[in-house]
Parts: structure tokens; C-alpha cells; sequence
């Protein structure tokens, strides 16, 4: 932060800008990722314990910082590009005003709104996603709350995409149908995501194994409830063969453990499975596949165990995934490398579970100029995340999977985005913490396992 500040400060006299004007800039968006590549790189070297080269870099250069046309081309995607982002989120308090605060503790909750409800309303969410980044087409997707205590309905879905409807004149927003086979009665379950797929256009089914209480797909568990096996038959009836589910980020909950994926991709191969964070758990510091592994490395060993070979009908997702560990270059090239190898270039998609973090337009450009160094590739057999590959992940596979007949590959509103940024005040914001002691705060609460 630092670094970041004094170059900002720098570049900016240099080209005769305000701090402002170049904070909300594509050069300033390239600064924070020169001031990140600089420190990653004197952290190595200051580091004995380390004998590798880096696995990871940024290929935005220094000059970038007072050159503003290398600054968008290194930090935004070409014009025409299709990004489709795969797990978003809104909350409609609007439509549910009975419905508990959820989301306080992400960071665009201080959005200053006073409120922090609305500060993730569907309104904010279209202008955070498709006015303030590279986004073109969106998933809606739910979140873990049921009945009254959910703000993101299906109802809110169809709010936000009529709203997008109407400032783009396109179908860019998708939505998923919740389902919670372990509340309640399972045929009950069963027949509510009769009812929503009879009344909604659905992209995909969302659920959350660990929540709220817990069951795995493959039914391997006695002591869980049994509905998993009932579960995938009946999306399978209905005629949306794509199950979107949360695994990863629950702290090793064992419910959340993708164990579960590589069986029950084997017995419905009809069916795509979208693995939502790749089961990345932020404790867990990501390095090379070791099948008694936590995180990431529990998914690649499920489907290795049930010989589920890349570019099969399980898809890896990267919401969260990428953002924390985008900030850590080691990290991030273990991780996509090992997702590469192990579900195929086809099959990783893009997300950034946005509006929890405000505009993803940071994971975006740090994913545009992020490469897997030949090292890593050569000592670990991770591919090149070549521009094709990268293509692939951002939006084509998404399109494919999700049978996305003609991708949305145009900005909305249709101005050119970086221009918008200019003026724009909010623009590169990153919500968060700001103060030492808020910064404190947010790290005691995000690294429990730290502070015991």
C-alpha cells in the first residue's frame, strides 16, 4: 500500500493529474499491480527459505504507470471480449424487508451508504459489474439463507435481470434456481424446484452442501441425510443439467469438502457440475498437488479417484478463489495450475462473487496480465495461461457449459468503459477497510486460525 501510494503519487504529478484523476484511471489500476509485482519480488529475494524463481507474474510494465494507452491495454480487456462472469450476487431488501443483514462483514458493505443493505442492492450491483468493469454477461446466483431470512430470492434475480434488460436492451443476466434438498420434507424440496423451473428461465441449479445441515451428493455419509442421490435424479428430470455448488471456504467444514464431486460426476455424467472456489480454503497456503492435501488439492484428488479425466462434465470456478490468492503470485500459478491439469483448459470458469467486494474489475485486470512463469510450468507440468487459455476461462467455456447461444461480447451501458472511469469517482474503488485499526479488525476476523 505503501509503494502503491508513493508511485501514485509520483506518476501522477509526472503527468500533470490530480491524485484523483489518476487513482480512477487504468493507470492507476496498473500502478497497484507494479507496486504488487515490486513487492512480491523483493519479498523472494529477502526470503533464504526460498530456492525457486517466482510462479507467477505480472506482465504489466513499470512504464505503464505514466503511459496510459499501455496502461488500459495491459489492465482491460480488448474491446469485444466476452467475459462471462459466473457467480454474482444482489441483495433485495426491497422485495424481503423482513429478511436479516447479510453480507455485513464483505467489504462493500462499507460502501457508505449508511445502510449497509443498500449497499448491495440490484442497482449498485449493475453499476459496480457492468458499468465499472470488463464484465458483458453475468450469472445470479444464491446464496445460504432460505424463506424469510433470504434477501436474494428468485424473485430478486428476475428484478435484477429485468433491470439489466433495461439499461441494455440484452439478455446479459442469467439466473440459477436454489434448491435445499436437506430442509424439510425432500419431496417437498423436490417439488418447490419443480415449481421454479416451471416458472423462471433457469441457467442452473445452486446449492450448498454444508448449509444448513449438511449433506454430501454421493450419499457416502450414513449419518447425513440421504438426499443427495435424489437430488441430482430429479435435475436431471427437470431439464437443467448444471448444479452450481458451494465447496471450499467454510473453513474445512466437512460438508463442504468437494470428496463428493468425483463420485457423483462418475454415476451422472448427463450432468455438469460447476465446483464454486475450486474448494480453496483461505487457511491453506496452496503449493504443489499433495493428495493428502486440504484445499484445492481435495477437489483434484476426487476426480482423480474417480477417474474423472479433464475436460469431463466438472468445471472449476474461481469467485473468491482468485481474488485471494491473485495477491500472492506462488499461490495463484499453483492453483490455476493444478485446476488446468486437472479439469482441463475447457473447464475452468470465471467468477469473482461480486458485489461482495465491489466492481471485480481488480480480479479482472490482475487476471489479464497474470502468467505462469516457464519454471513452474516445467518443474510442476502447469500449461501456459496463454491468451487462449485465458479467453477460454473468462467467458467461452461459460458459454458452453451454460448453452449460451449468442455471447453478449459489448460493454453497457455502451460508452467506452475507460472513459467512464475518468470521471467517475467511485471508479477503482476497492471497498474495504481503510483505517489501521479497520484494517486490524478485518484481519482478526478473516484469520481466526492467526490470532489463537
Amino acid at each position: 500500500m505503501r509503494r502503491a501510494r508513493v508511485l501514485s503519487d509520483e506518476s501522477a504529478a509526472r503527468l500533470g493529474w490530480s491524485r484523483r484523476q489518476f487513482l480512477t484511471s487504468s493507470v492507476g489500476m496498473a500502478a497497484g499491480i507494479v507496486a504488487l509485482q515490486a513487492c512480491s519480488d523483493e519479498a523472494r529475494r529477502a526470503d533464504p527459505t526460498v530456492t525457486t524463481g517466482p510462479g507467477g507474474t505480472f506482465t504489466v510494465p513499470p512504464s505503464a504507470v505514466t503511459e496510459p494507452s499501455l496502461a488500459t491495454s495491459s489492465t482491460q480487456l480488448p474491446a469485444g471480449s466476452l467475459l462471462v462472469d459466473v457467480q454474482n450476487h444482489v441483495l433485495d431488501y426491497e422485495l424481503n424487508p423482513q429478511a436479516p443483514t447479510f453480507g455485513g462483514s464483505f467489504p462493500q458493505a462499507s460502501c457508505d451508504a449508511g445502510d449497509p443493505r443498500l449497499c448491495f442492492t440490484p442497482e449498485r450491483w449493475i453499476d459496480l459489474v457492468f458499468r465499472q468493469s470488463d464484465t458483458t454477461m453475468a450469472v445470479l446466483s444464491a446464496i445460504p439463507a432460505v424463506g424469510d431470512a433470504n434477501p436474494l430470492t428468485i424473485e430478486a434475480m428476475e428484478r435484477g435481470r429485468e433491470m439489466a434488460l433495461e439499461m441494455c436492451g440484452d439478455a446479459r443476466v442469467l439466473i440459477q434456481g436454489q434448491a435445499a434438498p436437506d430442509v424439510g420434507r425432500i419431496d417437498a424440496a423436490l417439488d418447490a424446484m419443480t415449481a421454479v423451473a416451471a416458472d423462471h428461465q433457469l441457467s442452473a441449479w445452486k446449492v450448498y452442501t454444508h448449509s444448513p445441515n449438511g449433506w454430501f451428493f454421493d450419499d457416502h455419509d450414513p449419518d447425513a441425510p440421504q438426499v443427495g442421490e435424489r437430488f441430482l435424479a430429479h435435475v436431471e428430470e427437470l431439464g437443467v443439467p448444471v448444479v452450481a455448488v458451494h465447496k471450499g471456504l467454510a473453513n474445512g467444514a466437512q460438508f463442504a469438502s468437494p470428496r463428493d464431486i468425483g463420485p457423483a460426476a462418475q454415476r451422472h455424467p448427463a450432468l455438469s457440475f460447476l465446483v464454486y472456489h475450486s474448494g480453496f480454503e483461505v487457511a491453506v497456503a496452496e503449493g504443489e498437488f499433495d493428495p493428502d492435501g486440504k484445499g484445492v488439492d481435495r477437489l483434484v484428488r476426487s476426480l482423480s479417484d474417480a477417474n474423472v479425466a479433464p475436460g469431463a462434465n466438472v468445471y472449476a470456478e474461481l469467485g473468491t478463489t482468485w481474488r485471494t490468492v491473485m495477491r500472492d503470485p506462488d499461490q495463484a500459478a499453483h492453483v490455476l495450475g493444478k485446476l488446468l491439469l486437472a479439469v482441463g483448459d475447457d473447464n475452468v470458469l470465471w467468477g469473482t462473487d461480486s458485489i461482495w467486494y465491489g466492481s471485480p474489475q481488480d480480479q479482472i485486470a490482475a487476471f489479464h496480465a497474470f502468467e505462469i512463469t516457464p519454471e513452474f510450468q516445467e518443474r510442476y507440468g502447469y500449461p501456459a495461461l496463454t491468451g487462449e487459455r485465458k479467453a477460454k476461462i473468462l467467458g467461452l467455456n461459460a458459454a458452453r457449459v451454460l448453452g449460451i447461444a449468442a455471447p453478449i461480447t459489448t460493454a453497457c451501458p455502451p460508452d467506452v468503459q475507460a472513459g467512464l472511469r475518468m470521471v467517475d469517482s467511485l471508479a477503482n474503488v476497492a471497498p474495504g477497510p481503510v483505517s489501521r485499526r479497520e484494517v486490524f479488525t478485518t484481519f482478526v476476523r478473516e484469520h481466526p486460525w492467526v490470532m489463537r
